[in-house]
């Protein structure tokens, strides 16, 4: 049956209750913005959870899903896409201040004879440089057909084929000379954490970071695990003929250690927190993470090592990543003087019209940065 999108989660969410809170806000909160991702962006839900001053509370707006009057769970569940490369730099960088990768190293070193092909050399091509997306490596994301989302969320990816379909194509740049976002350098990356410990990376997250600051909520889904454990808000894409599909479940592989973690925003708040306040990584390696360069992402953000920094209007930056996989879309982080905010939304930008994804995603890092500046 089809019908308008925007309609019908404008409709449910005015029968739920467009705005709820887990706690009651100071003033008048971010009602109107969370009001407005969902009412003139279309995003069906957004969740929102917000810490100042060791205080947080979380926000809902929209639906649950699309067709149901329910609001979304409170702190309910998302696919956090690209925040999983945060997780993942962390665990590099303690691999590092262990004595076990060092990160001006040639991936040569741990990855010997794979990194191979038109104007790429393993050689050439440093850890420092897989995590800061300088190494020039074509991005996988391009060549899996990844658009063909209604066959795409049938499909298991084994994390080689993600490296052995990017390396097929031509380096973008020499490594260090430029910066091209690419999430071969991650997947890269899981395979020499694999190497180098012997276990699989999902393990080596959960072990050094999920357990050890008490994530509740994030996890690294099992192979063939396609739906989100426990509370979520179903998640909306826009398929290549126009239709607004229900794409909650599907097989994440493709993300593997560049998008695959579940988390929620409370958890990344947690996460971002615990990383800039040195609870994560030794001083010298969080000192390596914060050294950035400019980022063709949004205006003023620079990336580091697996995180990036984005300036805030009242002045000052927020450390974070983002993530963006089929059916959410996550912002936010930390400062380093303890605020916190971090958003999902049930879609990714530009699910109403394509040719408005650059606006909704401004949106999305608007509300985080009032929240962050209130």
């Amino acid at each position: 049956m089809k019908y308008s999108l925007l309609t019908a989660v404008v409709a449910a969410a005015l029968t739920a209750g467009a705005v709820t809170a887990s706690a009651h806000p100071e003033a008048a909160g971010p009602r109107p913005e969370l009001d407005n991702l969902v009412q003139r962006e279309g995003y069906p839900a957004a969740l929102l959870t917000v810490e100042i001053h060791g205080r947080p509370v979380t926000y809902t707006a929209g639906v649950s899903q699309i067709g149901r009057p329910l609001p979304p769970p409170r702190n309910g569940r998302v696919r956090a896409g690209s925040n999983t490369k945060a997780f993942v730099a962390v665990v590099v960088m303690q691999l590092v201040a262990e004595g076990k990768v060092e990160l001006d190293a040639p991936i040569e070193r741990y990855l010997p004879g794979i990194v191979r092909g038109e104007g790429i050399d393993g050689n050439a091509i440093k850890i420092r440089h897989l995590l800061q997306h300088t190494s020039g490596l074509p991005n996988y994301t391009k060549y899996l057909g990844l658009e063909d989302i209604e066959k795409a969320r049938d499909t298991y990816f084994d994390p080689r084929r993600l490296v052995d379909v990017a390396l097929q194509q031509p380096a973008s740049f020499k490594p260090g000379t430029d910066w091209e976002y690419s999430n071969t350098g991650y997947a890269l990356l899981g395979l020499t954490v694999e190497r180098v410990t012997g276990r699989p990376i999902a393990e080596q997250v959960t072990t050094r970071i999920v357990e050890r600051i008490g994530l509740r909520d994030t996890y690294w889904p099992n192979v063939g695990e396609r739906t989100i454990r426990g509370p979520h808000p179903h998640g909306y894409a826009r398929t290549k003929d126009g239709r607004i599909i229900d794409i909650t479940v599907m097989d994440p592989s493709w993300g593997w250690a560049a998008g695959q973690l579940v988390t929620t925003p409370a958890d990344l708040n947690g996460f971002y927190g615990a990383l800039v306040s040195g609870n994560l990584v030794p001083a010298a390696q969080l000192a390596e993470m914060k050294k950035t360069v400019p980022a063709k992402l949004w205006a003023g953000a620079r990336y580091g090592l697996g995180i990036m920094s984005s300036p805030l209007t009242c002045g000052g930056v927020y450390w974070g990543h983002g993530g963006d996989i089929h059916g959410y879309e996550t912002r936010g982080g930390a400062t380093e003087d303890g605020r916190k905010a971090s958003i999902g939304v049930t879609a990714m930008s530009g699910l109403k019209n394509p040719a408005e994804g650059e606006r909704n995603n401004a949106a999305v890092l608007s509300v985080v940065d009032k929240m962050l500046c209130t």
